[in-house]
């Protein structure tokens, strides 16, 4: 049964942490997922959650530690010295984990942290990992693999295999190296339970192996796991050599994390927040986009007051300019998600950027006949056969034009290696607002008064 936190049930935690009644809190933690302890601590403050680390064991507390929320888990590590840090988390978690979080403490204390690990194997893991370029695949991997020799047997392979998984926790694929640790296939592990144990590993491997070298971008090692179906990925220096392995639940917590960040984005908010950040942290990240808004809106009135007279002589125009704004801001705001879309699944390189145009130039074309029709109707029908004209035909070009510049935008900022979710949220909609607005009065002017 999924676990579901509770008001009732943190209450009384915080009452049983802070009597120290260890027999009730081990009652009810227990029998919880690791995740499901995570998820109660990032409730907590840092004694507390200090205090819940004293009942598990080492394992079962590395496995809650990385199960943490980032903010949780980077205020946690700030208050426990470098040799508690080490004995009681970092040694019991794999080390793209642990680089990971060493990665962010201080430089001085990420020193002593290193020099607090005995084990001379992890320490080299970790600082090699930490070496590797954000937002690479070496940065992403694990050092934990397991491998078999192509001149095994399959009996020799089981016993290395046992002597090698004692530090990992989740084996997925067998991976076949030679001499040299170069990677030569995969081999899974029901062919070898299945296989006589005198049968040559050379004789069971599969040569068809898909990898990724360490200086690779996240969104390759994305596009291969999601392509291929893989739930695991070897990594690989220039020399071929084996050197690490990308798992799925890594790749999950990427797409989440850049997912919440585009949204952000698309939403007007600069940076990554929480709702439980600072007033001046969320305003901070709010107020940029905010302000661009307001200009957007300035820069909409000027163009309304140059129109002034044309308003004056013909008051009706008005009625229709939130209809001419949303529109605009709407159809800009669908054809640059789309484009946003396929740049994020790499599926615009087949079609090319001139033929996206195109087609989104024609759809532009069929919803601006459609919705200038109906809006034809309603006004011919309620005002007069001039402002009908000149809202349906406002209208027409509007719905063009937002289309292409919805289009254009985020293939423009891609280029400049800028994140194309800006050209989603009020980034578009402010640009078309102000141009669906031009548009229509100086469409009208040429109506009425030319």
């Amino acid at each position: 049964m999924q676990f579901e936190l509770t008001k009732e049930f943190l209450t009384n935690l915080r009452k049983q942490i802070s009597s120290e009644d260890r027999t009730a809190l081990s009652a009810q933690l227990d029998e919880l997922h690791s995740a499901d302890i995570a998820e109660i601590m990032d409730e907590l403050n840092n004694k507390e959650i200090q205090f819940l680390f004293t009942l598990f064991d080492g394992e079962t507390s590395g496995e809650i530690f990385v199960e943490l929320e980032e903010e949780t888990l980077e205020g946690f590590v700030k208050e426990i010295e470098p040799a508690e840090l080490v004995s009681k988390f970092i040694k019991h978690i794999e080390s793209d984990d642990a680089a990971s979080i060493i990665g962010d403490l201080s430089e001085q204390k990420r020193k002593e942290v290193i020099a607090n690990l005995d084990d001379v194997e992890q320490a080299s893991d970790i600082v090699d990992l930490l070496h590797y370029a954000d937002n690479t695949a070496g940065s992403l991997m694990a050092k934990e693999v397991v491998t078999a020799n192509i001149n095994w047997t399959v009996s020799r392979c089981v016993r290395e295999m046992r002597r090698q998984a004692e530090n990992i926790k989740n084996i997925y694929i067998l991976y076949v190296i030679d001499d040299n640790d170069r990677l030569l296939g995969i081999m899974s592990l029901r062919v070898l339970v299945m296989t006589s144990p005198k049968a040559q590993i050379s004789d069971l491997i599969n040569r068809d192996v898909i990898s990724i070298k360490t200086n690779s971008p996240l969104e390759d090692v994305q596009n291969s796991m999601e392509k291929y179906d893989l739930v695991a990925l070897p990594v690989v220096d220039e020399l071929g050599r084996l050197v690490g392995r990308i798992t799925i639940d890594d790749v999950v917590d990427l797409i989440k994390e850049e997912a919440e960040k585009t949204f952000q984005i698309a939403s007007g908010i600069s940076e990554n927040i929480e709702s439980t950040d600072s007033i001046w942290v969320l305003t901070r990240a709010r107020l940029p986009w905010l302000l661009i808004g307001l200009l957007g809106g300035i820069a909409g009135a000027r163009i309304i007051g140059l129109f002034e007279d044309q308003i004056q002589i013909h008051p009706e125009m008005a009625f229709f300019i939130p209809l001419i704004a949303a529109m605009g801001g709407n159809v800009g705001v669908q054809s640059s998600a789309i484009i946003v879309q396929a740049l994020a699944n790499n599926s615009l390189g087949i079609m090319g950027v001139v033929p996206r145009l195109f087609k989104e130039f024609s759809l532009g074309i069929i919803n601006g006949v459609i919705c200038s029709i109906l809006v034809f109707a309603y006004s011919y029908f309620t005002e007069e056969l001039n402002l009908a004209i000149t809202v349906s035909t406002a209208l027409f070009c509007v719905v063009i034009f937002a289309a292409v510049i919805g289009t254009w935008i985020p293939l423009l900022l891609d280029k400049y290696k800028i994140d194309p979710a800006l050209a989603t949220g009020p980034f578009i909609t402010t640009a078309n607002d102000v141009l669906s607005i031009f548009l229509y009065f100086y469409i009208g002017k040429l109506m009425y008064f030319s």
